[in-house]
């Protein structure tokens, strides 16, 4: 009780009363309130989804060792197999790398009775030079031994391919030369197998210099092959270990022939389609190829499509299984184990395997299941008509007709042909635009030369070349005649043409000059203006050319990949790894018998499904470090991606994770660059090779890399660049000039963004006169010393120049540097 007989009131809170924020427990139910609400029902996803059993620690480790050990015996099992009764015998290349060294003293040591093997001089690989067969008893192997032609790159690398191990022979002071070093960055890009190094001669030094001489030569090969051991090969010891190493050392896994069936021919016959038709008509010039040789890779499926490296794809009749011609067991010969595919047993025998054995047919193709060789998807011309045209369109033609204007004709022209003749009149009014789809013109135009500053001082420089060559002739007697005697003056002049353009796009990258004769809303209508080249939208099927009409193009290109690879690794039907098999061949041209018999290797591989189409492949490369000259884009150039090696025309782009690429008009030393072309579908991973070829036939390394992938709707957009001058500068504002020359051109370009050298964004405010002035506003003021730019973009596509047949490459010679005047001997 207050005083005076009041009593107190409780205290009641007012308006401004602080109310504390309440806990955030996620907005969510618990599991039990879940759980008291369901009552016991059970969702249909969760009953109709499978069961993931959760394994505790020590059952998921035991899991990845089991992995891991079956794993580690696929391995052993495959190595065991090579060279072994079982498995295809072991292909060895030799190969110099020295124009000092002598390969043919290796195998003639390899053939030695100190080797300890049976020699099968008729068992080697046909048509090409110092190739045998080679038992070893002791180590229960069997080699194929071959030495492919040096000066062919193209030889080499086809056996290479295939080879499962190579020996270098290496000079014993230098190690390699320049054309060594040539090859071993071809083999390298390519794909290197196992390998073993081999010198010889270290045996003939003093004994206090052999030490010295096998550590400068390891000290030269480290570079290349680090790690890697030095075998001599002087001795028969020698000979005993090396065979030993290439039976136990670790085989390197290549992905693109590990995952398709190939086969390096070691007989080979031919039977013209007339004389196997037993008529005495002539034939269509083709006939049937009869390769025998080992199966590798993956087991070989007679209705698959064939590809012979470098002559193309071709169909299957059947597969005949010959006896083995180079047994491991001297006596009466036992039969192989089957095949998962079928009962069908190979027999090891001493027979060649040219009919004088036993031959059985494995499998004959099945027409209907046989793939077809269709390589281009079939055009229908109309596919890009109109609909029908309708009763009114078709009374509107009626009309025009009937009041069709008189005109003089020449005598004997129809009515048909009179229509397509244009007066004067109307050939002014309708003047159609000139033809610029083709984009090499473009790309001519687009460069900026100085033609004409550079040939007003012609005559001064061709009166100082003159005198040059007075005074060289004079003090130099015949040398410099000697040198130009091997000098092209035209590919000279083009490769400064080329030089001059490559270095005009690297200090002024995409810029063109204005046309004065032609306007410019012509001159570049197919170009557009883009807000953003990153975020600007770009339609990937407008506007595309006749030829994509040709093509095939995947869904999902990465998807098809992996469940064709993962196909391919589960077949277990047809000639199976290491049955020595005669492949019947059909459609060859006799072409490829001839080449065969000139000593070129015959390599035919089994396509995987879709390999035989054509499409738009991305590849992935980096310019050679020994390319000095420039290649311009679309340049016809010689690419080896994998099996196959083409002929094709290529653009340049940047590899970047956007949607749409910038076209390089040169192929960039300092970044990876894509090459788009028509070419087969492949599958990577694949390595890629691309050469050039001179004049002289000559080929020469310029990009090595590897597949990206097979993407036709890939955007490369092609940058040209307008420059204007800033003629006056206000606060900002600015009178701009140079960039066009008459006022339509300026409001067909004014939606354009503007910008400057020094990062100005501006636009395009009016039109000032008629001859080409206009008024641009800025963010900020510029400087008198800044150019303004406009950006313009169009779709470039590739040429279709594929060809699958490659001429053959010439020796490759080192190209001379020029001398200096005090290294030339004065008469």
């Amino acid at each position: 009780m207050a005083a005076g007989g009041e009593q107190q009131q409780a205290h009641r809170a007012g308006i401004y009363k602080q109310k504390n924020k309440l806990h955030k427990h996620g907005k969510h139910r618990t599991k039990g309130e879940i759980g008291r609400e369901n009552k016991g029902r059970v969702a249909v996803v969760t009953l109709t989804k499978k069961q993931r059993r959760e394994l505790r620690k020590m059952d998921r480790r035991h899991k990845a060792n089991q992995l891991r050990r079956n794993k580690k015996d696929s391995v052993l099992t495959e190595k065991r197999r090579l060279g072994s009764r079982d498995g295809p015998p072991h292909l060895v290349a030799v190969i110099s790398l020295h124009a000092g060294v002598d390969a043919g003293a290796v195998t003639r040591l390899l053939r030695g009775e100190g080797a300890g093997g049976l020699v099968h001089e008729e068992q080697g690989v046909s048509g090409a030079k110092d190739s045998f067969g080679l038992v070893v008893p002791r180590f229960k192997q069997r080699f194929i031994f071959c030495r492919p032609d040096t000066a062919d790159l193209h030889s080499v690398l086809d056996v290479a391919k295939v080879a499962d191990s190579l020996v270098f022979v290496l000079e014993s002071t230098e190690g390699w030369d320049s054309y060594g070093d040539y090859c071993l960055s071809c083999l390298f890009a390519q794909g290197l197998p196992s390998f073993a190094l081999v010198c010889q001669g270290i045996s003939d030094l003093a004994v206090k210099k052999r030490a010295e001489s096998r550590r400068v030569l390891s000290r030269a090969v480290e570079g290349r092959f680090p790690e890697s051991r030095l075998f001599p090969l002087d001795t028969e010891q020698d000979v005993t270990l090396l065979l030993r190493h290439l039976g136990s050392q670790k085989q390197t896994r290549l992905a693109f022939r590990s995952r398709r069936s190939h086969v390096l021919g070691q007989r080979v016959s031919y039977v013209p389609d007339a004389a196997q038709n037993g008529t005495g008509t002539p034939g269509t010039g083709l006939g049937t190829l009869r390769i025998s040789g080992y199966v590798r890779g993956r087991p070989l499926q007679v209705n698959r499509l064939v590809h012979i490296v470098g002559h193309g794809d071709f169909q299957l009749s059947q597969i005949d299984a010959p006896a083995d011609p180079l047994p491991i067991s001297s006596g009466a010969p036992h039969p192989a184990k089957p095949g998962k595919g079928g009962d069908v047993e190979m027999m090891d025998g001493g027979m060649d395997g040219d009919g004088d054995g036993e031959v059985r047919v494995l499998m004959t193709a099945d027409p209907s299941q046989r793939e077809s060789l269709q390589a281009e998807a079939e055009v229908d011309p109309m596919d890009g008509e109109q609909t029908w045209p309708t009763e009114s369109e078709l009374q509107e033609a009626e009309e025009a007709r009937k009041n069709k204007r008189l005109m003089k004709v020449p005598k004997g022209t129809s009515d048909y042909q009179a229509t397509w003749i244009v007066d004067d009149g109307e050939e002014a009014d309708d003047q159609e635009e000139p033809d610029s789809c083709d984009d090499d013109e473009d790309d001519v135009e687009d460069m900026m030369e100085d033609d004409a500053g550079s040939g007003s001082d012609s005559g001064e420089e061709d009166e100082e070349v003159e005198e040059e060559e007075e005074i060289s002739t004079t003090a130099g007697g015949g040398a410099e005649e000697k040198y130009d005697e091997g000098m092209d003056e035209a590919e000279e002049s083009e490769g400064l043409k080329r030089y001059r353009e490559a270095r005009a796009d690297e200090m002024f990258p995409d810029e063109v000059d204005t046309p004065l004769d032609v306007a410019a809303r012509i001159r570049f209508q197919r170009y557009r203006g883009l807000k953003s080249f990153r975020t600007s939208p770009w339609d990937p099927m407008e506007n595309l050319p006749l030829n994509y009409s040709r093509i095939f193009q995947f869904q999902n290109f990465e998807r098809t990949r992996r469940r064709v690879l993962a196909e391919a690794s589960e077949e277990e039907e047809g000639a199976m790894v290491g049955w020595y098999v005669t492949v019947h061949v059909l459609g060859v041209p006799p072409s490829v018998v001839e080449s065969f018999q000139a000593g070129k290797p015959l390599v035919l591989v089994s396509l995987l499904p879709h390999e035989q189409k054509m499409s738009v492949m991305n590849m992935l490369v980096r310019r050679h470090p020994s390319t000095t000259e420039p290649i311009k884009s679309k340049e016809e150039l010689i690419f080896q991606c994998g099996f196959r090696r083409f002929r094709a025309s290529p653009i340049f782009s940047q590899h970047t994770s956007a949607d749409k690429h910038k076209m390089e008009r040169f192929l960039r030393a300092d970044a990876p660059t894509v090459m788009s072309v028509y070419a087969p579908i492949a599958f990577p991973t694949t390595g890629v090779l691309v050469f050039k070829q001179r004049e002289n036939g000559m080929q020469d390394l310029v990009a090595t890399g590897s597949l990206l992938n097979c993407d036709p709707q890939r955007v490369v957009l092609k940058r040209i660049v307008l420059s204007g001058h800033p003629f006056k500068i206000n606060r900002r504002s600015a009178v701009v000039r140079y960039m066009f020359f008459n006022r339509d051109d300026i409001l067909w370009f004014k939606p354009v963004e503007l910008r400057t050298k020094w990062g100005r964004r501006g636009h395009i405010k009016e039109a000032l006169g008629t001859h080409g002035h206009m008024k641009c506003v800025f963010d900020n003021q510029l400087r008198s010393q800044d150019t303004v730019l406009m950006n313009l973009y169009k779709r470039v596509y590739p040429r279709w120049t594929y060809d699958p047949h490659v001429p053959l490459a010439l020796p490759w010679v080192k190209r001379e540097e020029p001398k200096a005047v005090n290294d030339i001997d004065m008469e």
